[in-house]
């Protein structure tokens, strides 16, 4: 069932922040990645080649979890599970560019259009956190 995106999570995923997405492998073992991601409203948008193992995995199993570490405070952070609800074929680079501006300020630079995809995701569970910590490692 999916579920609202609270504005701290919203904030998390709209800025320039790294999620790692895992999927499942045909033997069940769990594959995780980093990836760009966007947002459509409630619902988050990777984008991949249909070659890769996140796309083979969710077309077989399009359960995913996802988490989120802010870039300048790894103290907050998102975790969510959810499933991929649609595929949309993306040759013209419509859903990457928007989300490569996001990251680098410019269009996604591999222009391969052969089997692009944006795979959407609805979410169901989200769990927000921010600790009160410093993030000061020794030098």
């Amino acid at each position: 069932m999916p579920i609202s995106l609270s504005p701290e999570v919203q904030q998390l995923i709209d800025r320039p922040n790294f999620a790692h997405l895992a999927t499942l492998m045909s033997d069940s073992s769990p594959q995780s990645v980093p990836v760009w991601i966007g947002r459509e409203g409630e619902h988050l948008v990777v984008c991949t080649g249909e070659g890769s193992l996140k796309a083979k995995n969710t077309k077989r199993d399009p359960r995913v979890a996802l988490s989120i570490v802010d870039f300048t405070n790894p103290y907050e952070e998102v975790q969510i599970r959810g499933q991929v609800v649609e595929r949309r074929p993306d040759s013209d680079f419509k859903y990457m560019d928007a989300i490569s501006h996001k990251y680098t300020g410019k269009q996604f630079p591999f222009r391969s259009p052969e089997g692009r995809v944006a795979l959407v995701i609805e979410v169901e569970k989200v769990r927000y956190t921010k600790l009160p910590f410093e993030h000061t490692p020794p030098k």
